[in-house]
């Protein structure tokens, strides 16, 4: 069948790194299978199950990416059984470890064990990504760590603070996501074997009673699948509680994702900053001169749907019976990679973002021009206060100024004037000299230089120095369209 005769998932077939979508790929996950069935017979073996060979494991590990796709699609049509059906397809290529592949496993051997170890990989792979965003994020903070700009609560003129010191907050909360990855990844256990309600009675049976080898194979197995420990107990599945553990984080960054996006839609509305805009971009098909904050708007559009995904694991959490029942499968085949490939995605686009974002200084000048009289009247009036004014009279002689400032910006468009009147009043005359610097930008801005410049050195630093390579990479994020 030809690309474009079904339905292809956007995420992959328009969005995702080649990384990402390797990692949940039909080969990464049948590979992993087969390599998890090698880790069994080897550790079998080893514990002194003599009817697995040598010649048997060496075949294994020879075709672990050896997969033909074709044999497998017949043998499940026909065994209406997807584990059963590549246990056959393996033994064609490993014709010695036939009779021994999956020897005392369950179904869950491969295919939990198999999800929790492309998971931690998946971890690793953003984990990596995250780092490299707030690095790029935390120079430009430092770039811009004293430069003025308006501040906004409501979304209304609000007192001053740096370009710098509001990209902080966003690095802030993306320290915080990358806090939750490294404890997901790091929580992560495996299921190990445990047979099929969780009682390891067919590994019992395969040792002749022994619990000390059930449990050394457990432990065996564990650590030849890459992690230090298996959970002690389960059913026939690990705990789809776990699923909620691995999804909740990056559900998070969702909503970390989204706002920063937001505030970075807003900016570019007030022209104040933008994202990047490609010389042959096209912002409307209609009005030519639109540049339109695309790459925000898909950060947004993607990261609503992140944030959607714990949903799915929390419900299938809460209707799994007893040991295990099969309702979850469906549910986790889409939730998990989804989970995963939107964060992928994400991360991508903000590192595209942060890596060409443009800041306009004279816009911002002119912004805070515009607000910057009406929030120095309190300095006005402790200048005069200073000079052998009264205070009570003073402030009346600025009410009535500023309520006459802002009668021209509302109600005749025009533009703050604020200062030109206070200059042109003979009772502030005291203080005429004094106007530029109490109206300078740069005292208004409080501690936020030094505040960048402390976060970036106590906080930063620290959270990003065990990714030192992965930050070294110069490579830009490009994206696909």
């Amino acid at each position: 069948m030809a690309v474009h005769d079904k339905y292809q998932s956007p995420l992959t077939s328009r969005y995702a790194s080649k990384e990402m979508a390797y990692n949940f790929s039909d080969d990464k996950r049948f590979s992993t299978w087969r390599q998890l069935w090698t880790n069994l017979a080897i550790a079998e073996k080893q514990l002194g199950l003599n009817d697995i060979t040598d010649e048997a494991i060496e075949q294994m590990k020879a075709n672990i990416f050896n997969i033909d796709y074709d044999i497998a699609a017949e043998e499940e049509k026909k065994r209406r059984h997807d584990v059963m059906a590549h246990v056959h397809t393996f033994g064609l290529v490993a014709p010695a470890a036939a009779p021994i592949i999956h020897l005392g496993a369950t179904s869950c051997y491969v295919t939990d064990n198999g999800d929790l170890i492309i998971i931690k990989d998946a971890y690793d792979i953003i984990i990596k990504k995250l780092a490299k965003v707030i690095d790029i994020l935390s120079k430009f903070a430092e770039e811009y760590r004293a430069l003025p700009t308006l501040g906004f609560t409501h979304f209304q003129p609000a007192q001053l603070v740096t370009v710098g010191k509001r990209a902080t907050l966003w690095i802030q909360e993306l320290l915080w996501d990358l806090r939750n990855f490294e404890r997901a990844r790091d929580d992560l256990k495996m299921r190990g074997v445990k047979g099929t309600t969780g009682t390891q009675a067919s590994f019992m049976a395969l040792f002749s009673g022994d619990h000390d080898k059930v449990e050394e194979l457990d432990q065996l197995v564990t650590e030849l699948s890459g992690f230090k420990e298996a959970y002690p107990v389960c059913g026939q599945t690990y705990a789809r509680k776990i699923d909620i553990d691995i999804i909740h984080p990056l559900s998070g960054f969702g909503a970390s994702a989204h706002k920063i996006a937001t505030d970075i839609r807003l900016l570019a509305n007030l022209k104040e900053i933008e994202e990047p805009f490609e010389k042959d971009q096209i912002g409307s098909s209609a009005m030519a001169y639109k540049r339109n904050p695309m790459r925000s708007e898909r950060v947004c559009s993607l990261s609503r749907h992140l944030m959607i995904l714990i949903n799915d694991a929390l419900q299938t959490s809460a209707v799994q019976w007893f040991e295990r029942t099969l309702d979850d499968s469906a549910n986790r085949r889409i939730s998990l990679p989804e989970a995963f490939l939107t964060t992928d995605i994400v991360l991508t686009t903000l590192q595209n973002i942060f890596e060409g974002m443009v800041v306009y200084p004279k816009v911002i000048e002119r912004r805070i021009l515009q607000e910057l009289p009406f929030m120095a009247t309190e300095n006005v009036i402790m200048a005069m206060v200073k000079k052998g004014g009264d205070r009570q009279e003073c402030h009346e002689e600025i009410r009535v100024l500023s309520h006459e400032a802002a009668y021209v910006v509302k109600m005749q468009g025009g533009e703050n004037d604020l200062i030109e009147r206070i200059k042109n009043t003979k009772y502030f005359e005291p203080i005429w000299a004094d106007l530029p610097t109490l109206l300078d930008p740069s005292t208004f801005t409080g501690r936020a230089p030094e505040q960048v410049d402390s976060f970036l050195l106590k906080h930063v630093k620290p959270a990003l120095a065990p990714y030192a390579d992965a930050i070294k990479d110069d490579t830009k994020a490009e994206l696909s369209v």
